[in-house]
C-alpha cells in the first residue's frame, strides 16, 4: 500500500489545492444568486461573519484531524474514537454521491465554453437552448464522460504530479479571470424599453448595499440558513475532502496561516463572482433577472452576454473557462477523497484504485447525464421541491448528510475527544493558534445548535 509518500510539496501547494477544492461551481452561480435574493450587502455581512466563525471552525477541524491522524475520513474518525467509525462512513458517502453528478455539471459548462469558442454564442442565448441540450439523449453524456476522464487522469498522476501541479497554475489564472470579468461588468450600460438607463456601477451598488426593507425575524433566519448552507458548499467541509488534503500536509507547515489563506481565497472568489454576475444581470434584466440555481448560469447569463454584442462573446469565453477551472479543481478533490479512502480500506495502489473508480464513475456520470432524457423521473423531495436524478443526489449529499455530519463532528470534537485534539495540532511546531478561544466556544456550544437547526431546516422538518 502507498502510505502518505503522497504529500503536498509545501504550504503554497496545499493552499492552492485546498482553495481549488473550495472554489467550485457554487461560488460562481449559487453565491451571486443568494446575494441578490437575500438583501445584497445584508447577505454579504452575514456570510463574512459566518466564514470567520462557523466556516473557520469546520475547516480547522477537518484539516487538523487529517494531519494529526494521517488518514482519510473513515480511518481518521475511527482513530479518534472507534465507536465513531460510523461518522467516517457517512462522511465517505458524501463524495461518493457528489461524484455521480459533478462531472455532469462540468460537462454542461464545457459544452457552453465550446459553443462560445466556436462562434455559436447567439444560439446559447435562446430560451430553450439549455433544456434542449440537457434533454438530448447523447450530447450531455459525451461531455460528462469527457470531464470525468480528465478528472481521473489528473488524480491518477498523484498528489504532487497531478493535483498540486494542476492547482498551481489553474487557481491563479482563475482568480485573474474572475477579476477581469468583474471589472468589465462595471463598464457596461443598457437603456431598456422605457428609456431607463442602468449601469454596471449601479448594479455593483445594488449588490453591496444592505437591503433591510421588510426584514422580519423569520426572513433573517432564512438568510442566515442560506448563508450557512452556501458555506458548506463553498469551503468543502463535512465531506472528508479537507481531512484527506490535511493528511497530505507536512508537519512543518503552519496550519493557521494555511487556513487563513484558504478562507481568503475562497471568500474572495465568491465576492468577485458576485461583482461579476450581479451587475451584469442587473444592467440587462434588472433585479428580476436573478433566477435561482443553474438557470442563472445557463439561461440568464448567455442572454446577458448576447446583449453585450461582440464583447459578450469574449466575456462569455472568459466566464465559462473560469467555470471549467472552478469545477475541475473541485471535481478532482471529490475523486481524490474517494480514492484515498479506498486505498486505505482495500490496501490497493493509487493507479489500480483510480482505474476501478473511473470505470464506476464514467458509468454513473453517463446515467445521471441522461437523467433528463433516457432515465427521466420526477421525485417529490422532503423540502417541497421536485427533482430529477441529479437533484436527488444533490439533495441527499448537500441537504441531508453534510449538516448531519457537521452536527456529529462538533459533538465528537467538542464533547468526546475534547477540542484539544484539534487545537494541539494547530499549535504543532510552536505556532500560535490565535483564534483558539473562538474555536473552542464555536465547536462546543454554538456550532452544534446551528447545525441542528440547519439539518432540520434543510430536510424539511422545520418547514
Amino acid at each position: 500500500m502507498e502510505k502518505k509518500g503522497n504529500h503536498f510539496s509545501g504550504q503554497i501547494g496545499f493552499v492552492l489545492a485546498a482553495a481549488g477544492s473550495a472554489v467550485g461551481v457554487g461560488n460562481l452561480w449559487r453565491f451571486p444568486y443568494l446575494a441578490a435574493k437575500d438583501g445584497g450587502g445584508l447577505f454579504l455581512i452575514i456570510y463574512l461573519a459566518l466564514v470567520l466563525t462557523f466556516g473557520f471552525t469546520l475547516l480547522v477541524s477537518d484539516i487538523a484531524i487529517g494531519r494529526r491522524t494521517q488518514k482519510s475520513a473513515i480511518g481518521a474518525y475511527t482513530q479518534m474514537h472507534p465507536k465513531w467509525k460510523f461518522l467516517g462512513v457517512l462522511t465517505f458517502i458524501v463524495p461518493v454521491l457528489i461524484m455521480t453528478y459533478y462531472a455532469v455539471i462540468g460537462g454542461w459548462i464545457t459544452r457552453y465554453a465550446v459553443v462560445y469558442l466556436t462562434g455559436s454564442a447567439q444560439a446559447a442565448a435562446g430560451d430553450d437552448y439549455f433544456s434542449s441540450f440537457i434533454s438530448s439523449p447523447v450530447s450531455p453524456g459525451v461531455y460528462a464522460l469527457l470531464f470525468m476522464g480528465v478528472t481521473a487522469v489528473i488524480v491518477y498522476k498523484g498528489v504532487q504530479g497531478g493535483i498540486e501541479a494542476v492547482s498551481k497554475w489553474m487557481m491563479p489564472v482563475l482568480l485573474v479571470l474572475v477579476v477581469v470579468v468583474a471589472l468589465f461588468s462595471l463598464t457596461i450600460e443598457h437603456t431598456d424599453e422605457s428609456g431607463q438607463i442602468r449601469t454596471g456601477v449601479q448594479g455593483l451598488f445594488y449588490y453591496l448595499t444592505p437591503h433591510t426593507e421588510g426584514l422580519t425575524v423569520s426572513r433573517f433566519l432564512q438568510i442566515l440558513l442560506d448563508a450557512m448552507s452556501q458555506l458548506f458548499f463553498s469551503l468543502s467541509v463535512s465531506m472528508g475532502i479537507m481531512i484527506t488534503y490535511g493528511s497530505y500536509v507536512k508537519p512543518e507547515v503552519n496550519l493557521n496561516k494555511a487556513v487563513n489563506q484558504i478562507e481568503f481565497f475562497d471568500t474572495g472568489v465568491a465576492l468577485f463572482a458576485g461583482a461579476m454576475i450581479v451587475p451584469a444581470v442587473f444592467v440587462f434584466s434588472g433585479t428580476e433577472g436573478m433566477s435561482a440555481g443553474p438557470s442563472l448560469m445557463f439561461v440568464s447569463l448567455p442572454k446577458v452576454f448576447a446583449a453585450m454584442g461582440k464583447a459578450g462573446v469574449f466575456v462569455g469565453i472568459l466566464f465559462f473557462v473560469t467555470a471549467i477551472f472552478a469545477t475541475l479543481t473541485s471535481c478532482i478533490s471529490v475523486l481524490e477523497s474517494i480514492v484515498a479512502n479506498c486505498m486505505e480500506i482495500f490496501h490497493t495502489t493509487r493507479k489500480k484504485t483510480v482505474l476501478v473508480l473511473s470505470v464506476i464513475y464514467l458509468a454513473a456520470s453517463a446515467v445521471i447525464a441522461l437523467g433528463y432524457s433516457v432515465f427521466y423521473l420526477e421525485a417529490e423531495l422532503p423540502n417541497g421541491t421536485t427533482g430529477q436524478l441529479l437533484d436527488i443526489m444533490d439533495y441527499v449529499s448537500n441537504s441531508v448528510l453534510m449538516p448531519l455530519i457537521a452536527l456529529f463532528s462538533t459533538i465528537l470534537i467538542g464533547w468526546v475527544t475534547k477540542p484539544s485534539f484539534v487545537t494541539e495540532e494547530m499549535e504543532r511546531g510552536g505556532y500560535a493558534f490565535r483564534r483558539k478561544k473562538i474555536y473552542v466556544i464555536m465547536i462546543r456550544y454554538i456550532a452544534p445548535v446551528m447545525m441542528l437547526v440547519l439539518f432540520l431546516q434543510s430536510t424539511g422538518i422545520l418547514q
